[in-house]
């Protein structure tokens, strides 16, 4: 149930926070230092069940194939599944990984060839949440008090980030984005996944929930 709140005169939300549920929280502890994206995220325990598509990816963008394969690489020796090789396509270069945990991370580059050695340095942080109707969740979200960046129709839409989060925000398909990430569509139970917000808590239009923090992930360096 989304919380009443006047959002004209609530305070400006955004995403300040992403905490992963997890069943195993010192074995994730430990896959998300090897993989090198513990600054990034925050973690917590749970035992609600799902199966399938969770609805979300977490993608990084880093600046050269070599980089991609050092991210895919740390997280397949942790333990990661690969869902899809990392390889050469019309935008870059990129792969999937799943993490034991059930999360499943995209690492892309938008250069095709290398300019140096590989380095552990993320650019960007995106939390991409797969929606039935993105115009319908961006409409949601602006009520909310979030500003859109960049939307493209009713395919995606990007909101403007929070300067004190290493993490932005973005819509796309739901569908589309399981094909992106090689899975099957389908997927029942819990996301798995908490946005925060230092304003008040409320539920989006496909059942995610964001919950009022204070303490924001710390940026990566």
């Amino acid at each position: 149930m989304v919380m009443a709140t006047n959002a004209s005169t609530a305070a400006p939300t955004s995403l300040a926070s992403v905490t992963l549920e997890v069943a195993d929280l010192e074995s994730a502890r430990r896959f998300y230092s090897a993989f090198g994206v513990d600054t990034c995220i925050q973690l917590r325990t749970t035992d609600a069940h799902s199966t399938g598509f969770r609805g979300f990816t977490l993608a990084l963008t880093v600046s050269g194939p070599a980089t991609v394969d050092s991210f895919v690489g740390a997280a397949v020796s942790a333990g990661a599944t690969v869902l899809k090789p990392a390889a050469k396509s019309l935008w870059g270069y990129g792969g999937v990984i799943q993490a034991p945990d059930g999360t499943i991370w995209k690492i892309a580059t938008s250069a095709k060839k290398d300019t140096g050695p590989a380095t552990r340095h993320i650019d960007e942080v995106v939390l991409l949440i797969g929606v039935e109707n993105v115009k319908t969740t961006k409409d949601f979200y602006t009520g909310q008090g979030l500003t859109v960046a960049r939307s493209f129709g009713s395919k995606y839409a990007e909101f403007t980030p929070d300067p004190t989060s290493p993490v932005k925000l973005a819509l796309y398909k739901r569908r589309a984005l399981a094909k992106d990430l090689g899975i099957p569509n389908d997927g029942t139970g819990s996301h798995h996944v908490i946005l925060g917000t230092t304003n008040h808590t409320f539920t989006d239009p496909d059942g995610f929930t964001w919950e009022t923090t204070t303490h924001p992930a710390p940026t990566p360096s």
